[in-house]
């Protein structure tokens, strides 16, 4: 690691929406010790090295907040079908990709295998390149729920539990595994034959007992609540981060709105425009999935989201990426929805994914931003996302991508370690 300064920047500190032309980043030890106008900068060890990035866009690392690093970019029907093994080395890979696509931070919104921990204990030892990964195992939820008409009914790919005992039981057996993360399926989904949106799964009772069986043992809840109800239920017993939310009523906005300090949302939009644009290729025509109810799912989710804007309600990137309709390393196409359907700047859009998608991912402040103090998670691209946010998803743009003060090149290799021959070594 050592000492580094990266200079020459037009710096986005991720701090408000201010670009800092002629901005410098000073790293050691994997640490920023500032981030800055380059005339302010503090001096520095005479060994550090200089980085002249030559007017190139440096930012903080972004936060995918509705990870699925075990889908192996399949059909539906086919995720997680795989052998063990084999699922492994697909998640391994699609860490990798993500890293690459430059998002630094990703929080597992359900790992049907249960791979995300070692996953993420294989990042963290440095043995595989990765996002910082809060991990979670299989979703959680009851009989006839959205988690119980996955996979064909397969039990070895979810939890499910009834009564609050059961769950506190399923929760502990969790936090045995030493998952960061617990997942939750409060309602269902428009594609489900008998837990569609709006039908309850869990009792308050039961989701009660979850909430605080997970935080009694250091764990946060992510959920599953495309409606109303299930989002008023979430925010009741302090789920942390609320998945979907397409559907909010007044009361939803206003529970939202005075808890907007500890609660975030994910709304997940790429499913659904996924669905509608290239749904054919499931074999789920357009007009089928309008039928379905999908394309009012969008409209209503835009309309969502405006009023939490409005509430500012942090509002987080990410969702469902990693089907053959949204692969792994097209996340970034969640920040042109945000532009070009919620309406927001290129600016605000940013903020999503860094500053407020890394406060969900580590509660502690260390990510997120480009302060003093805080970890050395990093983009350089060559180009001005400000400018045209779609930059972003042209990964020959992401010219650098920096985590924890390392330097992570070549990570959109089909095999990064591979020879020119392709022998691997």
């Amino acid at each position: 690691m050592g000492s580094l300064v990266i200079e020459n920047a037009n710096l986005f500190t991720g701090v408000d929406e201010e670009v800092i032309h002629n901005g410098a980043v000073w790293v050691s030890d994997g640490i920023i010790r500032f981030a800055g106008h380059q005339s302010s900068m503090p001096p520095v060890e005479d060994d550090t090295e200089k980085f002249d990035v030559c007017e190139k866009f440096v930012m903080p690392g972004m936060t995918e907040s509705h990870v699925h690093l075990s889908y192996n970019n399949a059909h539906p029907q086919q995720l997680n079908s795989q052998p063990l093994p084999t699922a492994m080395l697909d998640a391994a890979d699609n860490a990798r990709v993500l890293l690459g696509s430059g998002f630094t931070s990703a929080i597992s919104f359900g790992s049907a295998q249960g791979l995300d921990v070692p996953l993420r204990d294989a990042i963290n030892s440095g043995r595989i390149p990765g996002p910082r990964l809060a991990a979670s195992d299989r979703d959680l939820g009851s009989t006839g729920s959205n988690a119980d008409g996955t996979f064909g009914g397969d039990n070895s790919k979810k939890i499910i539990a009834d009564g609050p005992w059961a769950i506190r039981k399923a929760i502990r057996t969790l936090a045995k595994r030493r998952c960061d993360i617990v997942k939750i399926f409060l309602d269902g989904e428009a594609l489900s034959e008998f837990a569609p949106p709006g039908i309850l799964t869990y009792s308050d009772e039961e989701v009660d007992a979850a909430v605080e069986e997970a935080h009694i043992r250091g764990m946060r809840v992510v959920c599953h609540s495309r409606s109303a109800a299930a989002v008023k239920q979430a925010v009741r017993h302090g789920v942390d981060i609320i998945g979907h939310a397409n559907y909010l009523d007044d009361e939803a906005i206003d529970m939202l709105e005075a808890k907007r300090e500890s609660v975030f949302i994910s709304p997940g939009i790429a499913w659904e425009i996924a669905l509608l644009d290239r749904g054919s290729e499931l074999g789920l025509p357009r007009d089928a999935m309008e039928q379905r109810g999908y394309q009012r799912e969008v409209d209503e989710t835009i309309s969502a989201v405006k009023r939490l804007r409005e509430s500012r309600v942090r509002v987080l990137i990410g969702g469902d990426y990693g089907l053959n309709i949204t692969p792994h390393g097209t996340n970034s196409k969640d920040l042109e929805y945000f532009v070009d359907l919620f309406g927001m700047s290129t600016a605000e859009a940013l903020l999503c994914a860094t500053r407020d998608g890394g406060k969900a991912a580590d509660p502690s402040g260390m990510v997120g931003t480009l302060e003093d103090g805080k970890y050395a998670d990093l983009l350089i691209i060559d180009g001005n996302p400000l400018e045209d946010i779609r930059i972003l998803q042209d990964h020959s743009r992401i010219v650098g991508v920096m985590k924890g003060g390392v330097m992570h090149c070549a990570l959109m290799q089909k095999n990064p370690y591979a020879a020119p021959d392709g022998r691997t070594g």
